[in-house]
């Protein structure tokens, strides 16, 4: 049983925002470093073997800012969390291909994986959560006098 005072503050607004905008995170925060650094962005993507490079980054940083923004906003959450896990997975092939590497090297980059599907998983309980606080907010408003 959830002692009532912990219920109210996982059923409050503003908590609800501040997870949005903690799952998010890395993203926005990673594309805001991009913009900033457009060159090294575009440094990073052609190290990683990617063509064209100021594409990929451009790409890159408008996925992480719309992605991000649907979340944040609770509008489509779906959508973003859905732009931003493909996103994410599709980094393990391009970026972390730790079957590619050996040592120290490799560890690093399987465990970046690993933390790249938790996320994932967290996108999509957000999604889960939005969906349901959503309906339940449309529920509660059908049944208002």
């Amino acid at each position: 049983m959830t002692p009532r005072f912990v219920a109210a503050i996982l059923r409050s607004s503003w908590l609800w925002l501040l997870t949005r905008l903690l799952v998010t995170f890395m993203y926005w925060y990673a594309a805001i470093g991009f913009i900033i650094d457009f060159s090294g962005a575009q440094a990073a993507m052609g190290m990683s073997g990617m063509q064209p490079a100021w594409l990929i980054a451009g790409l890159t940083i408008a996925v992480q800012l719309i992605g991000s923004a649907l979340i944040i906003l609770d509008r489509a959450t779906w959508l973003g969390a859905g732009m931003l896990g493909v996103f994410t997975l599709l980094t393990i092939p391009l970026v972390h291909h730790f079957w590619n590497m050996t040592g120290l090297e490799a560890m690093q980059a399987m465990l970046e994986s690993e933390e790249h599907v938790t996320v994932v998983g967290g996108l999509i309980a957000v999604s889960i959560l939005s969906t349901v606080r959503n309906e339940t907010l449309l529920e509660g408003s059908r049944r208002a006098p």
